[in-house]
């Protein structure tokens, strides 16, 4: 077993930034048509994420199960390619990897310090990898940005990535009170006209890292020597765990990951994310990132801590349950067969459900898939799975649950409306 998180195990921030980046999380003004905030898809009253299996940004109303697609000229043109993961623990020390492909890590290829989508047009000045996840989903079409012709930032996103951070930024610094802040919050920042999406990013990130650290689970608790933390049934569930039922091999380390690529073969279904000028409507993960035949579709380990909270499991959220994916890793062919696609958490969107199962009803792309297995079955009792199941819901934290340190603003500088 690892040894305990402890506060040494993450990054340091500044709390005037945070408290800057809790209110530019909740805000609209960041998005292209001023309509969805990071928070829509990332709310702490939905764990951290949306409780969808493939959710819908740009174009969408309401939160959670409850969003619904627009109709008519207004519909949603694409549903998010993958699953809204949860954000907790972002501001780890150890975390080097993001994203369910890994294409945005901590590397030197652009000379810059990460390997990212915006390649060497990255900002400059991004503190953590945290900051440099920030800014991609501000520009991705479906989920922020926007249609082309819709708005300004949708259409500089159309010319270069980079092109939409400069206007982003303006439109956040002449807010009278974000200008303010952001000299408040960073000593380089003596007038507003300074801010860049760099400030923006920074400030997200604190708030993200300060705002989700969880290490006060019964876990954290049992690992600190609490043995009276766990519950006989959690005990026999982290036997499970760190033995027979081998979870440890991938959910490894203090942050129950490995930051590794895994092919676990879920039950494919939406539009997916592929190769560039790849034709085929599918999802081949970390192949799409390193265009390398041996890693596709294999998806990156996620970080278990609240994970109770996080659902619908898997890349694009394949099983609504815990027990369902726990289920998934020791039978994943038999659990294949036996999946439907009434099974995933889909807002109704009738224009686009000839896309949604493609992938499920290509038989030549199934066996294709079905070649890729990094896991291999394993007959576990019910009982065995109960106590899995059981000792999963023992790494939900206490604090950062129910007492987070910024919370929901009652509202934002820009004047938008919150999502409830």
């Amino acid at each position: 077993m690892p040894a305990p998180l402890s506060q040494d195990d993450f990054i340091a921030f500044d709390r005037k930034q945070a408290a800057l980046g809790q209110l530019l999380f909740y805000d609209k003004i960041l998005s292209g048509n001023r309509n969805i905030a990071c928070a829509t898809c990332h709310h702490p009253k939905l764990g951290t994420g949306d409780r969808l299996s493939l959710g819908i940004g740009e174009g969408g109303e309401g939160l959670g199960t409850e969003r619904t697609a627009l109709v008519d000229e207004n519909r949603i043109k694409k549903r998010i390619p993958r699953n809204a993961p949860g954000l907790w623990n972002l501001g780890a020390k150890e975390l080097h990897t993001l994203f369910h492909d890994g294409r945005l890590s901590i590397d030197d290829t652009y000379e810059n310090g990460f390997n990212s989508p915006a390649e060497e047009w990255l900002p400059e000045g991004l503190d953590t990898l945290l900051a440099a996840q920030a800014i991609f989903p501000l520009v991705a079409q479906f989920e922020m940005a926007g249609n082309p012709k819709e708005n300004e930032i949708a259409g500089a996103v159309h010319y270069r990535i980079d092109a939409s951070w400069p206007i982003l930024a303006k439109r956040v610094r002449v807010i009278p009170e974000y200008g303010r802040l952001f000299v408040e919050a960073f000593d380089h920042i003596d007038t507003p006209e300074q801010v860049t999406i760099t400030e923006i990013a920074n400030a997200l990130a604190a708030f993200q890292a300060i705002e989700w650290q969880s290490f006060d689970s019964p876990f954290d608790q049992y690992l600190a020597g609490n043995e009276a933390a766990l519950s006989d049934g959690q005990k026999r569930g982290l036997d499970l765990f760190y033995g027979k039922a081998n979870c440890a091999s991938c959910h490894a380390g203090p942050l129950l990951s490995d930051q590794k690529f895994h092919a676990i073969g879920l039950p494919p279904f939406g539009p997916g994310r592929t190769r560039r000028f790849d034709p085929m409507v599918r999802d081949v993960g970390r192949m799409g990132e390193s265009d390398r035949l041996e890693d596709a579709y294999r998806f990156r380990t996620p970080m278990l801590r609240n994970v109770e909270l996080t659902g619908p499991y898997g890349h694009n959220g394949a099983y609504p349950t815990l027990e369902g994916i726990v289920r998934h890793h020791l039978n994943p062919d038999g659990m294949l067969a036996e999946w439907s696609p009434e099974t995933a958490r889909l807002p109704s969107a009738p224009w686009l459900e000839a896309i949604d199962f493609v992938v499920w009803n290509d038989k030549r792309e199934m066996a294709r898939q079905a070649l890729f297995r990094d896991i291999s079955p394993l007959t576990l009792s019910d009982d065995d799975v109960s106590d899995l199941v059981a000792f999963l819901t023992s790494l939900t934290g206490t604090q950062s649950v129910t007492s987070p340190p910024f919370g929901i603003p009652e509202k934002v500088p820009s004047g938008l409306p919150l999502d409830e």
